[in-house]
């Protein structure tokens, strides 16, 4: 009969009364405590863990972002196209993540709903931070987290600086590119269309080869807002499935407002210069 392998034989360490271990690392006690359904309902410890995992995906999307947007205002583009390109696959993997949620029938969803009260998606903080950083600066959704300074504070630290895109457009004036004067007071706000990025962008692609760090940034930003618009895109038909045409708990026309958001665009110049070339 073959004997139970051993670890200790190979040297592992087995005791950890004294020592650091891999719980204690990544504070499992606390991550693993942190689900405390409110209902009977089977399905709510599915729900809450899909979103609190999607929250720590988008923590590490966020810290991507912002070190993307340094390394690009430095000129080290290639630091950056690493860090967009693993922003990307963190959107590939939220948007695996819909189909573990769509395992949920509406006849599950309906018996813990009166439990999530008018708490929703839409009101992520860090879910509007990513769209900020990407420079989808919509200021009216600020209100939702009035009631928590903290979070104010850092939505409007990301909102003094340049987003993603501001960067990559201050990069191509940097090369010599006539992007003209972006027309926006406060950079807060949300940018206008501005046909002389557009036209910078199309030289870009006119001549990748004479242009190629440029023409990789644009290709990274569209690879990453390609992942965004299919997580979008599958967070509609996930709530379409679960709830049909009900309103949202936070008050949203559920389906109909989400569908609202796909036609937000994150980098329109960069979309719009296809039907050019």
């Amino acid at each position: 009969m073959t004997q139970p392998y051993d670890p200790a034989v190979e040297g592992a360490q087995m005791s950890f009364s004294r020592k650091m271990s891999y719980g204690d690392y990544l504070q499992l006690d606390q991550v693993l405590s942190a689900q405390q359904p409110l209902s009977e309902a089977h399905d709510e410890l599915l729900f809450i863990v899909q979103h609190q995992t999607s929250e720590l995906w988008m923590k590490l999307a966020i810290h991507e972002m912002r070190s993307a947007a340094q390394a690009i205002s430095e000129d080290r583009l290639q630091p950056a196209f690493k860090m967009l390109t693993r922003v990307a696959r963190i959107f590939d993997q939220l948007n695996s993540a819909w189909d573990v949620l769509r395992t949920m029938t509406p006849s599950e969803y309906n018996i813990m709903r009166p439990s999530l009260g008018q708490s929703s998606g839409f009101q992520s903080w860090q879910y509007r931070a990513i769209e900020y950083l990407a420079g989808n600066r919509n200021l009216a959704m600020l209100r939702p987290h009035e009631h928590r300074a903290e979070i104010i504070e850092t939505l409007e630290g990301i909102l003094s600086q340049k987003s993603i895109y501001d960067e990559a457009i201050a990069l191509l004036a940097r090369n010599g590119f006539d992007v003209g004067d972006e027309p926006r007071a406060d950079i807060r706000q949300a940018r206008a269309i501005n046909p002389k990025v557009q036209k910078a962008w199309r030289q870009v692609y006119a001549d990748p080869e004479r242009h190629w760090p440029l023409y990789e940034l644009a290709e990274k930003l569209i690879d990453f807002e390609d992942y965004f618009r299919r997580w979008r895109f599958n967070h509609v038909t996930t709530v379409e499935r679960i709830i049909g045409f009900k309103r949202g708990t936070g008050g949203t026309g559920g389906v109909s407002y989400l569908r609202k958001m796909l036609e937000v665009v994150l980098f329109p110049e960069l979309w719009n210069v296809r039907t050019d070339l």
